[in-house]
């Protein structure tokens, strides 16, 4: 087979695909591939090019768990987007374009037709026709955090459970059905945020990390964690690795109750390792076949030691080692100094077994990799088997192989580590007493994977792998019937009691099971059934664990842990219900003994006491502080009566469903106080959350004088529309400061102390906006100003548009100074102006001179106004006059709202008297802009 396997599938019992790619290592991806087939358990193998294009480029082969005829190929995202679907094991294909690049499929577990798409630009599609139409269920997924509904759990098989983010970058588990995932057709089941990657949807249990919500998920430790990992959840009952502060390359592994909220500590600093993608392993193994049973790499004192329990981690052991080598020398390995330990790795490559391997099917066989002595090592380790559920251990290589299971486990076959080409297995029908060499290859091979047991009925092995690194694939198989001489009878079996320890309670009950006799060469068939009996047994000591909140101790009984108040009732008991008073035990889960101690180790039903409301909680549905105005805010509280702060209250006796929150509407902005209080006839609770009510700004603008007078104090304000707001932040830059002065209040007072040209700025922050406006102010020692006014024929012509008003300015200009100057006309009428004296720069020492020069000038001004010498022509036969209104000797400060901010200040050269400022505002009410 030319090209790199990337992808095997077995179809039936005769089928088999096989997917190849030819990687360019020049160019850095992929050119070709081959899609190839054999309806014949792969004695033969054709090319099916022709049949998905000569050219197409594949990618990924997918098939129906649910229906193995049911084929999904995907091509390669580099070439094309698109699909290739077969209803008939491969055998034909109709291809469909895609618009986006499928990066994974998620099929449904019982409806074959049902599948999601996850795309490389995070968006989540569903199809209800195997793959020929898609349509979209929500943009800004979490990759691999979207699954199907849970049989049991949801009511409608085509809900969708995702994670997904919000335009403001948060997180927000969701659901909605694959078909109708509109805004209107989402539900939150979580009322607010979650940490990224953190929902699970696994069995009977959803599992979520809230960002600011309190845990539901109660551990016995009062210290923080960093991580948490879900293990397993089968059996009615969750396995969690949790990192505490002060571990890094451990995890301590918790059990919880039937319903996954209370979790007990069932071993401490439980070794990990990492794989080769980068993701943390955790040493954790749990034996196929027998419930209850784990292995686990522990490190105590610096060192990594194995430990066996039977009892779902309420019980652990050190492992006995071998008494005897492969030479029947005797090993002198004394518990607890030395012991066997075991390599906990699961195999990165579904082809590969792994370094420890257990099948359902063969309960009690135990196959792994390890080494003997004080602790763990990875030098020096050989394959160990045990075939009584991990009791004794023998040796039977002194190097690493992958082992597989033949015949639903009676037989093992054993194939050296891919990193050495070999041309041999070794297989065993006795539980690895005894091992038969048989040469599988005429060439040494490096054996990349193995195929075992497709079928019901085969007893066929496919070996691939290249005899180097230039050479092609080779795929060998392997037809093992002929080994069997017959089928097995029923004297050919032999009963063997599960035990720990001699110890035949394990789990509550006696299990009996049935095994080949070891040295028959009879198959076991398809009707092979492994356990013969299981009888319960009377409750002891050891069938009961400490309950949450409890620890054993030294004389093995458990005892309310420093942090935990036994007299503490759950919140959930309310007068007049009962509860379950704790013993401090509880019994392992899934534990079936009976009758003994059970009754005086079980929590005891008992009335909920009279108690004063305690523990109250007030939190907002989304879990923000924030709101805008006008929004239609929740609350979640635990309440009799709940104060909005704005002079509205509810009561909780009026409300149908505590759960589905209590909604107000604020009309008001502002920060306000939100208090619930719950009482009874024994006492009260209250809580107090602070909300932010906001709006956003629309306009600002900064209200400032246009010339103050040096090192004098001159307030400066910002008018915020609109008005309401008041969850305002101000941001002022006066002067040169290169930081800002914060503020929440809209006025300022700041003294200028050199003259000059100033420039103040002020940024408004308001909800999600900013805005910002700007001015230029002139500080001098002194000066004079002029208010003037104009004819009122100018307003009749006042069209009110920006380009009339910078020509009526120009105009102005000519009219009263014969060079060029800034004006500014504003909106609204009627109109005025005011000219500003100020002395030259090299005047100011000069402080008397520069009076009386500014008198003169404006002297001279004012006779011209008065004299109505002093006017310009609008339009033909419509001439405008200025006139004089009012002078002042003290700097004008824009305190009225009809001086508008937006003011421009224009320096007037006047030819021997210094500068002069003319500015043009209005008379009219600020509110009217």
């Amino acid at each position: 087979v030319q090209g790199n396997i990337n992808g095997l599938i077995f179809l039936s019992l005769q089928v088999i695909l096989i997917l190849t790619k030819l990687y360019d290592f020049h160019i850095g991806s992929v050119t070709e591939s081959t899609l190839w087939r054999s309806t014949d358990y792969g004695s033969t193998y054709e090319r099916m090019n022709d049949k998905v294009g000569s050219k197409t480029v594949l990618s990924y082969l997918y098939v129906c768990p649910t229906n193995k005829r049911k084929i999904m190929v995907l091509t390669d995202p580099e070439f094309e987007s698109s699909v290739l679907i077969s209803s008939d094991e491969g055998a034909s294909y109709q291809k469909y374009r895609l618009t986006f690049y499928v990066l994974s499929l998620l099929f449904h577990p019982t409806e074959e037709d049902w599948a999601l798409a996850y795309s490389h630009d995070q968006k989540l599609y569903s199809s209800v026709d195997f793959g020929r139409k898609w349509q979209l269920i929500h943009e800004h997924v979490t990759p691999n955090r979207f699954y199907w509904s849970v049989s049991g759990l949801d009511k409608d098989p085509d809900l969708v459970h995702m994670e997904a983010h919000t335009p403001d970058g948060n997180v927000q588990y969701v659901t909605c059905k694959a078909q109708m995932c509109t805004e209107a057709n989402r539900n939150y089941p979580f009322p607010g945020y979650i940490d990224i990657s953190s929902l699970v949807v696994q069995d009977d249990y959803i599992f979520i990390q809230p960002t600011t919500s309190p845990p539901r998920a109660c551990f016995p430790s009062s210290e923080p964690f960093g991580d948490l990992h879900i293990v397993s959840t089968d059996e009615k009952q969750v396995f969690a690795a949790v990192q505490e502060w002060n571990q890094n390359d451990t995890y301590n592994l918790y059990l919880s109750d039937t319903r996954g909220i209370y979790f007990t500590l069932a071993m401490e600093n439980v070794k990990t390792t990492r794989g080769i993608g980068g993701n943390q392993m955790l040493d954790l193994y749990e034996v196929a076949g027998i419930k209850g049973m784990l292995i686990a790499n522990m490190r105590q004192d610096n060192q990594v030691k194995t430990y066996i329990t039977y009892n779902k981690g309420r019980d652990w052991r050190l492992l006995q080692a071998p008494a005897a080598d492969m030479d029947g020398n005797d090993i002198h390995c004394i518990l607890p100094f030395c012991s066997l330990h075991l390599q906990l790795q699961m195999s990165e490559n579904p082809y590969l077994s792994g370094t420890i391997s257990t099948k359902s099917s063969a309960p009690g066989i135990i196959v792994a990799t390890g080494n003997i002595g004080a602790e763990l090592s990875y030098n020096n380790v050989g394959m160990f088997i045990s075939s009584d559920a991990g009791n004794s251990w023998r040796q039977i290589f002194e190097e690493e192989h992958n082992m597989w299971f033949l015949d639903k486990g009676g037989a093992l076959v054993a194939v050296k580590q891919p990193s050495v080409p070999t041309s041999d297995l070794w297989v065993s029908f006795d539980e690895g007493r005894q091992w038969t060499q048989h040469s599988f290859s005429p060439v040494p091979l490096f054996v990349d994977g193995v195929l075992v047991e497709a079928g019901a009925e085969n007893q066929i092995m496919t070996f691939f792998g290249h005899f180097n690194q230039r050479s092609e694939w080779q795929l060998i198989k392997i037809d093992y019937k002929s080994i069997y001489s017959r089928k097995c009878t029923e004297e050919d079996y032999q009963t063997w009691h599960l035990h720990n320890q001699g110890e035949p309670c394990v789990m509550g009950q006696k299990q009996i099971y049935m095994k080949r006799r070891p040295g028959n060469y009879c198959m076991l068939g398809k009707d092979y059934s492994r356990i013969l009996s299981a009888e319960s047994c009377i409750c002891r000591a050891h069938d009961f664990e400490c309950d949450y909140g409890y620890e054993r101790r030294g004389d093995g009984n458990c005892r309310p842990a420093f942090w935990f108040n036994p007299s503490t009732v759950s919140r959930s008991c309310s007068q007049g219900q009962n509860y379950l008073n704790s013993t401090g035990y509880r019994k392992v889960v899934l534990n079936n003994c009976t009758k003994g101690v059970k009754e005086m180790y079980t929590a005891r039903k008992q009335q909920c006491p009279k108690r004063p409301p305690k523990g109250l909680l007030l939190t907002t549905k989304d879990g923000k502080l924030t709101a805008n105005l006008g929004s239609n805010m929740t609350f979640l509280v635990h309440l009799d009566e709940l104060d909005f702060g704005d002079g509205t209250a509810v009561s909780y006796s009026n409300l149908s469903w505590t759960e589905e929150g209590i909604k107000h509407i604020y009309k008001s902005a502002g920060i306000f106080r939100v208090t619930a209080l719950a009482e009874n006839t024994l006492g009260y609770d209250t809580t107090t959350l602070f909300l932010h009510v906001t709006c956003p700004v629309e306009h600002v603008q900064l209200l400032t004088p246009f010339v103050v007078i040096r090192n004098k104090e001159v307030n400066i304000t910002a008018v915020v529309l609109p008005s309401h707001s008041r969850t305002v932040t101000y941001f002022w830059w006066l002067g040169n400061n290169t930081e800002p002065v914060i503020t929440l209040d809209g006025s300022i007072s700041y003294t200028f102390p050199t003259e000059g040209m100033h420039t103040i700025t002020v940024q408004v922050a308001a909800a999600n906006t900013i805005l910002q406006d700007t001015k230029a102010i002139a500080v001098k020692e002194f000066f004079k100003s002029l208010l003037l006014s104009f004819s009122p024929n100018l307003d009749e012509f006042n069209p009110d548009i920006p380009e009339w008003r910078q020509d009526v300015g120009r105009v102005i200009k000519k009219a009263l100074l014969q060079e060029q100057l800034l004006v500014a006309v504003f909106p609204g009428v009627p109109t005025a102006a005011e000219l500003f004296l100020l002395p030259h720069k090299n005047q100011s020492e000069g402080k008397k001179k520069s009076e009386e020069e500014l008198v003169q000038v404006s002297d001279k001004i004012v006779s011209a106004l008065n004299q109505n010498l002093v006017e310009f022509e609008l339009k033909p036969g419509v001439r405008v006059i200025v006139y004089n209104t009012q002078l002042t000797l003290a700097p004008l400060v824009d305190s009225n709202p009809r001086h508008s901010s937006s003011a421009m200040l224009m320096l007037l050269s006047v030819v021997f008297l210094g500068l002069a400022v003319f500015l043009i505002y209005k008379f009219k009410r600020y509110a009217s802009l």
